[in-house]
């Protein structure tokens, strides 16, 4: 299976690579993601439960960046396994500056087996373009730098995304697999 997109966040690339760094974030935005944790520099875990088809089960995710090339681009290769099937795949990220933001671009190519292989490469794409147009978009309104407008004790206040200072700058790529993954099986980075 190949999944391409591409998805206009309004931040600049530095901000939209720090956060695809940062696995509260990425913990937020995956669908169904019940864990993500960080192994290494370049190496993660995650977990999460979704529904593909008849199939409701939870898959855990082992995910390595390469290739990096901050804030620019990076790879992201990933597996995931659940008692309904398995998935594997890479997935290329890239971050292009535009006017009002950034533009992230994605191509993952993934391979399914197993018992989830059964729905039909059909259900299995359309399930995964879903996950990813539910990643991104909470992704993006998470990102924006549009202030958050909460309405606390009849005033309002202007509330910007909160962001961890990390140096781990590597995780583009693997938010992309985890989706894809995700939105196959499991999971995807």
């Amino acid at each position: 299976m190949k999944l391409t997109g591409s998805y206009q966040i309004k931040a600049n690339k530095q901000k939209v690579w720090e956060a695809l760094n940062d696995p509260e974030i990425l913990k937020q935005a995956i669908p169904g993601c019940e864990e993500f944790k960080k192994n290494s520099d370049t190496e993660f875990t995650a977990t999460a439960t979704n529904k593909i088809g008849p199939f409701n089960a939870s898959f855990t995710g082992d995910i390595e960046l390469k290739d990096l090339n901050p804030p620019d681009s990076y790879k992201i290769i990933g597996s995931g396994n659940s008692i309904v099937g398995f998935a594997s795949g890479e997935a290329e990220v890239k971050l292009e500056t535009i006017d009002d933001g950034t533009n992230l671009i994605y191509t993952v190519e993934a391979n399914v087996g197993g018992k989830i292989a059964q729905v039909g490469s059909r259900l299995i794409d359309i399930t995964a373009k879903k996950m990813a147009d539910i990643f991104f978009k909470k992704f993006s309104d998470m990102v924006s730098t549009k202030p958050k407008i909460e309405k606390k004790e009849d005033k309002f206040i202007n509330k910007d995304f909160p962001r961890e200072n990390s140096k781990t700058k590597r995780a583009l790529i693997y938010l992309t697999v985890i989706i894809v993954l995700a939105s196959i099986i499991y999971s995807i980075s």
